[in-house]
Formats: C-alpha cells, sequence, structure tokens
C-alpha cells in the first residue's frame, strides 16, 4: 500500500472529520483505528449550531437533519408527581444571520455512522483493528509502526485517538488537569417501554443526586444518566441499571435490556500543545471534558475541521505558519470550553437551582473567533450590522483554503490567499476585528465587548494557564 501524505489515528467523530477533509482535497491519507470498529455508544448527544455548520461545509447536514431530533424539554419529578417542566435554553428563531439557532440531538453512534458514510462517498474507508504500536520522526517524515509489524512513513500523524492518546503519550505531552476519583457517574443507552419521548424525564431532588432519562432522537433508546454518590458502584449492566433506577427515581418503569453503558469519572484535562513536530494533537487526544454543556464532541470535530484546510494547504506547497496557526487558534479554545463545562459540572454537583440551564451563548459556540490569530484580518472596515447584506453569513464568509500563488504576470487574484501573517479573501472589504473564523463557515460581524459573569471568568481562568482569549478581545455576537 502507497505510504501516504498523512496518517490519522482513531476514528471516532474528529478523525473522520480530518479524514473527510483530507479527502475532498485529494490529501493521500491512512485511517487507522485500534478498536474492532465504530464506538457502540452515545458518549456525546449535543451538536451545537456551530458544528452545525461545519457538518454543512461537510455535506452532512440533511443526513444529520433526517437521523436526530431537536432537543426534549426538562420534566421533573418526584415519585408520579410532575413538579416542574420548561427548556434548558429558549428556541432561537432562525435568521439569514443563524441559520442554525439550536442544539439538535444526535446520538455519537449515528454521528459517526454519518461521517463514515460521507467519508465512504469520497472513497475513503476506515482501517480496523489497526493499532499504532510505536513512531518516530525527524524533519522530513514521521514512521509508524502497526500491531501487524507494517511501517507507515507518512509526512504528518495526527493523534484522533480519545482520551486515553497512545499518540500523546509517545510524544510525552504534558495532560494539564485533575481526574476526580471521586465524582463518578453512570450513563447507558437503554429501551423503556410506556414513557413518552417528548421530554427529559428527570426524578430526584436535582442533578446532584437525581436520575435522568433523555429519549435520544432518532433511535427508540433512551439515555440514562445519573451520579453514583457515596459508595456506589453499580455494575454497568441490565442488572445494575434497573436496580440503581428503580433505587433512585422510586417508580416503576419497564427498563429494557442495555445496549451500552459506561461509569465516568470526571476527567478535565487538557495538553500544554498541540503539535511536536510533523505529529499534531486534535480531539479528544487533546482535551477531555466533563459533558456538561455538551461541549467536548463539538469541540473536537471543529479542531479537526480547523486543521484538515491547513495541512491540505501546507502539503499543496503552503507557508509552515498557516499549520502553525492551528495551535494558535485552537488551544485557547479549548481552554475556555474546559472552563464553561467545568463550571457547569460543579455547579450540578452543588445542587444550584439554576445547574440545567443553557441558555448562555457561549454554550452554541458562535461567539468562538480567533482576532489574534496570525492568520486573522487586521485592517479590514466592516459595515454597521444594519447596512450588511440579508446574505448567510456561511456564504459571505466560507471556510478558509489556501491557494498557491498565481504564476508572475498574472494579474488574477485566487479566491482566497494566505501569506504569512494575513488572510484576505478576493471580492471581500476589509475591516478590522473580522469575526470570520479561518477555519469554520465563519460569520461577518462587528467587534464589541462582552461582561460576561465573574464567576465564569474565573472558572475559565483557573484552566486557561495563560491561554484564555480575554473578553475584551473576543468575538461576540
Amino acid at each position: 500500500m502507497t505510504d501516504p501524505d498523512v496518517l490519522i489515528v482513531g476514528a471516532g467523530p474528529a478523525g473522520l472529520t480530518l479524514a473527510i477533509e483530507l479527502a475532498r482535497r485529494g490529501v493521500p491519507y491512512r485511517l487507522v483505528d485500534a478498536g474492532p470498529g465504530p464506538f457502540p455508544g452515545s458518549r456525546g448527544k449535543g451538536l451545537q449550531p456551530r458544528t452545525l455548520e461545519v457538518f454543512e461545509d461537510l455535506g452532512v447536514l440533511d443526513a444529520v437533519f433526517a437521523a436526530g431530533s431537536p432537543y426534549p424539554p426538562i420534566r421533573a419529578y418526584r415519585g408520579d408527581t410532575v413538579l416542574y417542566e420548561g427548556r434548558m435554553a429558549p428556541e432561537r428563531a432562525v435568521t439569514p444571520h443563524l441559520p442554525y439557532p439550536n442544539v439538535w440531538m444526535l446520538p455519537q453512534t449515528r454521528t459517526v455512522r454519518i461521517l463514515t458514510d460521507r467519508l465512504r462517498e469520497l472513497g475513503g474507508t476506515v482501517e480496523y483493528d489497526t493499532a499504532v504500536v510505536g513512531f518516530d520522526q525527524d524533519d522530513d517524515a514521521v514512521r509508524a509502526e502497526l500491531g501487524s509489524g507494517e511501517t507507515i512513513t507518512a509526512r504528518y500523524l495526527v493523534g484522533t485517538d480519545g482520551g486515553r492518546s497512545t499518540v500523546r503519550a509517545g510524544l510525552g505531552v504534558g495532560f494539564l488537569g485533575e481526574t476526580r476519583e471521586a465524582e463518578r457517574s453512570i450513563v447507558a443507552d437503554l429501551p423503556v417501554a410506556g414513557l413518552d419521548r417528548e421530554h427529559w424525564h428527570f426524578w430526584g431532588d436535582g442533578p446532584a443526586t437525581g436520575i435522568g432519562l433523555c429519549p435520544l432522537g432518532g433511535t427508540d433508546l433512551f439515555q440514562l444518566q445519573a451520579p453514583l454518590l457515596g459508595g456506589e458502584t453499580p455494575t454497568p449492566d441490565t442488572a445494575g441499571v434497573r436496580a440503581l433506577f428503580a433505587e433512585r427515581a422510586g417508580v416503576a418503569l419497564d427498563l429494557g435490556e442495555v445496549v451500552w453503558a459506561s461509569v465516568w469519572r470526571a476527567n478535565i484535562r487538557m495538553v500544554d500543545r498541540y503539535r511536536v513536530g510533523r505529529v499534531l494533537l486534535a480531539g479528544d487526544a487533546a482535551h477531555v471534558h466533563s459533558p456538561a454543556g455538551g461541549q467536548g464532541l463539538n469541540t473536537s470535530i471543529q479542531d479537526a475541521y480547523n486543521l484538515g484546510w491547513k495541512l491540505a494547504g501546507v502539503l499543496a506547497g503552503g507557508p509552515e505558519p498557516l499549520l502553525d496557526s492551528y495551535q494558535h487558534e485552537r488551544l485557547p479554545v479549548a481552554a475556555g470550553v474546559l472552563g464553561i463545562s467545568t463550571a457547569l459540572h460543579d455547579k450540578g454537583l452543588a445542587g444550584d437551582r439554576d445547574a440545567l440551564r443553557r441558555d448562555d451563548p457561549e454554550l452554541a459556540q458562535l461567539t468562538l473567533g480567533y482576532p489574534d490569530s496570525p492568520l486573522s484580518v487586521t485592517d479590514l472596515d466592516l459595515p454597521a450590522r444594519s447596512a450588511a447584506p440579508p446574505t448567510r453569513p456561511a456564504s459571505t464568509c466560507r471556510p478558509a483554503r489556501w491557494h498557491p500563488p498565481a504564476p508572475a504576470g498574472r494579474a488574477t487574484v485566487p479566491p482566497g490567499r494566505v501569506t504569512g501573517r494575513r488572510m484576505r479573501r478576493a471580492g471581500t472589504p476589509r475591516a478590522r476585528r473580522c469575526g470570520c473564523s479561518t477555519s469554520s463557515p465563519g460569520r461577518t460581524r462587528r467587534s464589541w465587548r462582552s461582561a460576561p459573569d465573574r464567576s465564569r471568568r474565573r472558572a475559565r481562568a483557573s484552566w486557561c494557564g495563560g491561554w484564555c482569549v480575554p473578553a475584551s478581545r473576543r468575538e461576540t455576537r
């Protein structure tokens, strides 16, 4: 088999997104995964608006909408008595500048299936049961040894192999943070008979002690979630899940056979760098989060989306600073997201009454931008918002592409141009503080300062380690 330009290790959402990005640009790659097949559980189930924009560009959005559902409202009980009903966040209206305003529910298993199908359409495949057991690199290439004894030589290697990443371990990259052994939860996918699928059902006195059943959009399953209290150690199987539900909820429901289950512990960590030479990290290999707020899977997909076009550009002869910008842009995002999800996790543990609120616009990840990136435009003047044309932002600020310089003597300007520190698209006005993300369908918007509440800022700052983007320099809507 011919050696690829890029070897991708790990075929979860991040690895598949990266493979799609490379495949549609004609970059030779191999995507390998140590597991026997796709991950079977719905570890992540919420797709944020920014990720929906990414999926539109990848050509999978119609399939995503067909396979999932909107998030249902919460219904909280004590026994059989309904105590509360409402949404975690108000539904936002679709507008020309906000085409996908609300979070969309899609179990991770279906997200992986859709991305795999898209990769197959592009002529790609996943090599399962294929573990990378070691690698080394020099200035020209990376050589990776597979468990089968095969050696692959690639120009770049990307580790998208999850929180226990063998690639990260092989690099010796620091994984900063903490594992809270005492803070554990159980999550399980299973059918439930006789329970309506129009609500996310909760029993108990709050998220710190209760138990929930959420209908998984596009399936006939529910996802059970519950924190484990004190010395509880249920087995993550059908008998253990049924016993825990009966004890915690105090109601009799017909829970079917568990399809997938896991005991989760609070692992809150991120790398201190995304790149060592020709080896890069993305997704859970670079950061692991509390599931609170639905940020981890989305951040992973956007890591890979950011990296894909930059790798393709450099491999096509683009300047090395293009690839350097990946860490510069994504490391602060991971730090900020880690702070947000940890703050929400801690609210739940503390039993805060608003622990399940999800109306913070930062959770939609639409406020993300890279104003301090080496690639960001710094000398553009955008018209006032009221004067902006009524076109979709994704059509006026498409994902960046690198194009080789035009031959000498040609006056034409390529559709997108990247030099050492500046990017500008042909036909666009110059603007200061462009909010357009250079890694995703961005939004053309003016910069203005926000004042996030201090508790959230402190929580984020405790994780950023100097990487957090100050509020005064972050693009907001």
